[in-house]
């Protein structure tokens, strides 16, 4: 992985794909390279930026290319370098490809082509697959195109989204997916391939997503898609739901800021049209279909990674709580190796901002062959579990560039609010008078963000303190959990700092041996029902000289007393403090790491979207 573009039209092909690459640059990469046909195959790549790449570009209006491919490597097989960068070349030099995703036969099918005489160059999977798909071409004459890359993509074994151009057949970009996702973008006089919509919102609102097993052979006026038996379908165009504005940074020096800044809007577009306070009900046309299954399931099962398994966390202390349902939450990467114990009474919720997790895939697939209901949260339309899921919810916060998830996490766990409030009334766990009330909490909670981000200028002083602090504590009891772990993750992420959370009470057995006069430990206390034990536990922390740093309701003196830094979020229903208590800890995070001169977009070895195992 991590981003693949393509243009085929009467335009400058280098220039679409370079800014295309440009767009996908948040997804994480360490380097780039771009493929064209003008009379002969060119290739330039390199190690490093996509402004690299450019400076050895030329985009000249007479010699430009009207055909291209592109892509951003984020390295799985090969060190980051110039020759394990995509494109790669078959042996005559006639075909480029670039590949998100894993070839796992790749050294069977390397020790057959070497056995033919054909010499590798690079440590990368994806060059073993340019090879082999090149050598069928060449050995079956008698085959169209098409076919001949159908034959030797059934050889491939392994996860993967190319794209290739071919020297002799300079009027096609062909596409073939399976388990990394691709789109085409519809124009006119155009087409572009991408694996990601921000590179195509540009040029076109009109999208056609590519379904597992298939092929597609795209000209600039024209596309015609295949699936594995060669059989050819008819695809549905989409409405690319995205606006250029939403993709630019708006003025903010960085993207992940202005996500943060922007959670107030994404939160009440997420509750908007969902909720209704006068009547206390709760409308998820999404899960419609399936609602039955959800009220009826003996047990609910939450599969994420990363950020959206935080919010699972969120999610099970939700439904637990409100509606009185068994909730599991398993890390995606997990479930599918465990021989999960899973039948047609369980229910599955997959939560992936991407909708394309390729764990979370596994998972939401391993559960429906057991015969489970699969629900899912996904924040992108059209994407792959959006599509494969039996019913779900959009998260409709818009497109989130910084790889260090803020506005989604925000965005999940107000969706799981409704699921949970939603179930609790369909079981009668709670009354219609309750749900009222507790609408009008979460309705009260973007103008409580507000009042925070108000005040971000107190969360970058105290960062200013231990921006240089070399290991951080973050602590805190049953919905303040999952936040001291998502707090941690995001100052691991963004500033590279060793960070962890932990149950308050778990301190006791183990991380205090770590505390001392150097350890910043922060705690969270916005749940009254668990503050005398945090009170305990600060009590803890302070007699072994730690430095602490709480994020309180505002009444909250036990614990703000005590605190070498307090910082304060309005008051809210317990189950919905997560909401609050985060957005500081993601300032935290943001202000270390820009104090640190860290990328914050772009931290190093991450990608936003894992679309490998």
């Amino acid at each position: 992985m991590c981003g693949i573009i393509g243009y085929i039209g009467q335009k400058k092909a280098e220039e679409i794909v370079l800014k295309g690459l440009k767009r996908m640059e948040y997804r994480g990469y360490d380097s780039a390279g771009i493929a064209t046909l003008n009379g002969g195959l060119s290739i330039i790549k390199c190690k490093g930026k996509v402004r690299e790449l450019k400076k050895l570009v030329k985009v000249d209006s007479k010699e430009s290319a009207q055909i291209g491919i592109g892509h951003t490597r984020w390295a799985t097989h090969g060190e980051p370098n110039d020759i394990n960068s995509h494109p790669h070349v078959g042996k005559l030099g006639k075909l480029a490809l670039v590949h998100n995703g894993i070839i796992e036969n790749y050294t069977s099918i390397k020790k057959k082509l070497e056995s033919e005489g054909i010499e590798f160059y690079s440590e990368t999977d994806t060059e073993a697959a340019a090879k082999l798909i090149e050598f069928v071409i060449e050995s079956r004459p008698d085959l169209p195109m098409e076919k001949a890359v159908q034959l030797a993509i059934s050889q491939i074994t392994g996860a993967y989204g190319f794209a290739m151009i071919h020297s002799d057949y300079p009027d096609r970009i062909l596409v073939a997916r399976k388990g990394s996702p691709l789109l085409i973008g519809v124009g006119e006089g155009e087409m572009l391939i991408a694996s990601d919509a921000s590179a195509v919102a540009e040029y076109t609102d009109k999208v056609v997503y590519l379904d597992e097993g298939e092929l597609a052979v795209i000209s600039k006026d024209k596309f015609q898609v295949l699936d594995a038996n060669d059989v050819e379908l008819e695809k549905e165009v989409h409405e690319l739901v995205m606006s250029l504005e939403e993709i630019e940074k708006g003025g903010y020096p960085y993207f992940m800021l202005k996500e943060i800044f922007e959670q107030p809007k994404t939160i009440a577009d997420c509750m908007r049209g969902r909720i209704n306070t006068e009547t206390g009900e709760i409308t998820l046309g999404g899960l419609t279909k399936a609602l039955d299954k959800l009220v009826d399931a003996k047990r609910i099962i939450i599969a994420a990674c990363g950020t959206s398994w935080h919010s699972a966390l969120v999610g099970e202390y939700l439904i637990e709580h409100l509606a009185r349902v068994s909730v599991e939450v398993e890390y995606a990467s997990e479930f599918r190796y465990k021989d999960p114990i899973i039948d047609e009474n369980d229910v599955l919720i997959v939560i992936s901002q991407s909708g394309e997790t390729a764990d979370t895939l596994a998972a939401l697939r391993k559960a429906k062959d057991s015969g489970a209901t699969v629900f899912g949260i996904v924040n992108v339309v059209g994407s792959t579990i959006a599509r494969e899921t039996d019913a779900g919810v959009y998260l409709h916060t818009g497109p989130e560039i910084g790889v260090a998830s803020t506005k989604a996490f925000t965005g999940q766990v107000t969706v799981l609010v409704l699921i949970a409030l939603k179930l609790a009334l369909m079981k009668g766990a709670i009354t219609k008078e309750v749900s009222k009330k507790y609408i009008k909490a979460l309705r009260e909670i973007p103008e409580k963000i507000q009042h925070i981000l108000d005040r971000s200028e107190q969360m970058k002083r105290i960062s200013d303190l231990f921006t240089y602090a070399p290991n951080f504590l973050y602590l805190g009891r049953t919905y303040s959990f999952p936040v001291a772990l998502e707090g941690a993750l995001k100052l691991k992420e963004i500033s590279y700092i060793h960070a962890e959370g932990y149950p308050a009470a778990e301190m006791k057995h183990g991380p205090i041996a770590l505390i001392d006069e150097m350890m910043p430990v922060v705690v969270i206390a916005t749940t009254d029902h668990t503050n005398d034990k945090m009170v305990s536990n600060i009590e803890e922390v302070k007699a072994r000289k730690g430095r602490i740093i709480s994020i309180t309701s505002e009444e909250n003196n036990d614990v703000s007393t005590l605190s070498e830094f307090n910082f304060s979020v309005p008051e809210t229903e317990d189950f919905l403090s997560p909401l609050l208590s985060v957005i500081p800890l993601q300032l935290l995070s943001y202000y270390v790491a820009v104090n640190r001169g860290c990328d914050v977009d772009q931290p190093r070895n991450l990608a936003k979207s894992v679309t490998v195992e």
